[in-house]
């Protein structure tokens, strides 16, 4: 168990429910705050975004690529520059956050955008899919030495654990994924929360989804995981390539709520008579437990 911002994440905690904003924002700052405010209503722990620097991560051969936006026609490289948040933006999310007094933290592309999101001391990293296997990077965040969820989409077993020897136990956190958007429930395979779980058993095991709905991500609940993260928007049918696969306003009200429902209902596992019942019991049952081991003999 670990602390990321006011929360306490690991056995024995509610689930850390984080909305993924990711790019969902549009290079908009106010979307981005609106986002903040459905989160924030709804009941998240935190927000995610995504940090990078286009000069480091877009290819050469994709850089002058053209591409129809919402804003005409313009290279790929123009784009990511178009819906990247600079620090004055940043900082205006960090206030938004504290006012809201939901945390937030970024998946960082690159290594300048790690030093770029040390000056807001985030309550946590996260490692995205597509960079499981740049160790590298995953060391200049490990230098941090702030918590990290290590995400693991298009993995296999050996290049999760290579990653994960890149952390320090202590700080790491690791979250079930399958990256496809949106993804197929059938390949979804739940079943790697417990296979994570029993692999690496001192590290929170989590779930990030990209699937339509909310069932799967209950499931992975009720299933024990210790975090989640949906993406979310205002709009499933806005721009943008994530929009489709997130989740909208009333959605993740629904959401938020019955997770906390399903881990009342989850209970401790001991076997045991509720006041409730006994007027049940009183009124339907028909044979004592002294007649039950009469009748046993």
């Amino acid at each position: 168990m670990l602390t990321i911002g006011r929360r306490a994440v690991g056995k024995g905690q509610p689930a850390y429910i984080i909305g993924e904003i990711g790019l969902n924002h549009n290079g908009d700052i106010e979307i981005a705050k609106k986002l903040i405010d459905v989160a924030a209503f709804a009941g998240c722990d935190a927000v995610k975004f995504q940090k990078r620097d286009p000069e480091t991560c877009v290819p050469p051969e994709q850089r002058n690529v053209l591409r129809e936006t919402p804003w005409g026609t313009m290279t790929y490289l123009e784009y990511r520059h178009a819906v990247e948040f600079g620090e004055d933006q940043y900082a205006e999310i960090d206030r938004y956050c504290k006012a809201k007094e939901i945390d937030w933290f970024v998946s960082c592309w690159d290594a300048s955008s790690v030093g770029f999101t040390e000056k807001f001391s985030p309550v946590c990293y996260k490692i995205a899919s597509a960079t499981l296997t740049d160790l590298s990077l995953m060391r200049r965040i490990a230098s941090t030495r702030r918590p990290v969820m290590l995400s693991t989409g298009m993995s296999t077993m050996e290049e999760i654990d290579a990653a994960v020897n890149v952390f320090d136990r202590e700080q790491l956190l690791i979250a079930h994924a399958t990256s496809a958007y949106p993804c197929k429930a059938e390949e979804i395979n739940l079943r790697m929360i417990h296979v994570l779980r029993d692999t690496y058993a001192d590290v929170p095991i989590g779930y990030s989804g990209h699937e339509v709905g909310l069932q799967i991500t209950l499931a992975a609940v009720a299933l024990g995981a210790a975090f989640v993260e949906r993406h979310i928007t205002l709009d499933r049918t806005m721009w943008g390539s994530d929009h489709a696969a997130s989740v909208e306003p009333q959605g993740l009200i629904r959401l938020c709520r019955d997770i906390r429902v399903i881990e009342q209902a989850m209970g401790d596992g001991v076997k045991r008579v509720y006041d409730s019942e006994l007027p049940i019991r009183k009124k339907l049952r028909r044979v004592g437990i002294a007649d039950l081991q009469g009748q046993a003999k």
